[in-house]
């Protein structure tokens, strides 16, 4: 089956996303990634989040930091066990394996990668690559060109990797095809933003007309504007992005530490 077949129809003319991302999970709930227990703090996002009334959320990558196949099973049982009562859909990040996403992706968290209703529609791209940088294929491109020409004119995007610098240490990480990508959404004339994670932060750039927007992390945070590995401890953090007809708005929610 195609990336973009199986699609979410939510028949609203406005819905509410909620956009969470890089939980970095081990096997074991007590794991710890640079001294914060990624599980808690996964909890206490999906805690704040069930409370906000999401039409669905979208999970954006960088599950694990073991590698494990049961930091799978651990995301699962934290989602299950979460008040969150909305469909969870995902992209894969560069530590993720799409098979093991593919495995927990039963009940709440669901396959799909198109949203569409009254609103317009939403795409949620691959950018995982053999490396830790990211990479759209052509083929990829080539199938969200096809999205974009189906004549509905508000559409906004998800992926992992960050398609521009941000003058910061994941910039060596970055979607090497980036430029490519944004053009493409831009020349479509009806992409309203992209989302992205992976840079552990909150940043808001532009590329010619198209709004770019980095959610922060649920694990850890890194230090903006440079070029060295810094962690910043501020808490775990969630986007939420109300979607219409006629535009988007959006704002970051910070839990603290």
């Amino acid at each position: 089956m195609a990336w973009f077949d199986l699609e979410l129809q939510l028949d609203k003319a406005q819905i509410r996303i909620g956009h969470f991302t890089d939980c970095h999970l081990f096997a074991m709930p007590s794991g710890e990634y640079f001294a914060v227990n990624t599980a808690a703090n996964l909890e206490r996002t999906l805690a704040a989040m069930a409370k906000e009334h999401f039409d669905c959320v979208v999970f954006g990558g960088d599950l694990t930091q073991d590698h494990s196949a049961a930091s799978y099973h651990e995301f699962a049982r934290i989602v299950r066990e979460s008040e969150l009562q909305c469909p969870v859909l995902w992209v894969p990040g560069n530590h993720d394996e799409l098979a093991l996403l593919e495995e927990i992706s039963a009940g709440q968290i669901v396959r799909q990668k198109c949203i569409t209703g009254p609103f317009g529609q939403v795409l949620l791209l691959n950018s995982k690559s053999e490396t830790p940088a990211g990479w759209c294929a052509k083929s990829h491109l080539d199938a969200l060109k096809d999205k974009l020409n189906n004549k509905i004119n508000n559409t906004i995007v998800f992926a992992h990797h960050h398609p521009r610098p941000i003058d910061g240490y994941l910039d060596k990480h970055m979607l090497e095809n980036g430029p490519a990508l944004l053009n493409l959404l831009v020349d479509s004339e009806q992409v309203l933003g992209l989302f992205h994670g992976h840079v552990h932060n909150e940043y808001q750039q532009q590329f010619r007309t198209l709004p770019i927007y980095a959610t922060p992390a649920t694990s850890i945070q890194f230090d903006k504007y440079t070029k060295d590995w810094e962690q910043s401890d501020l808490g775990p953090a969630y986007r939420v992005i109300v979607f219409s007809k006629s535009a988007i708005t959006t704002e970051v929610k910070w839990l603290g530490k």
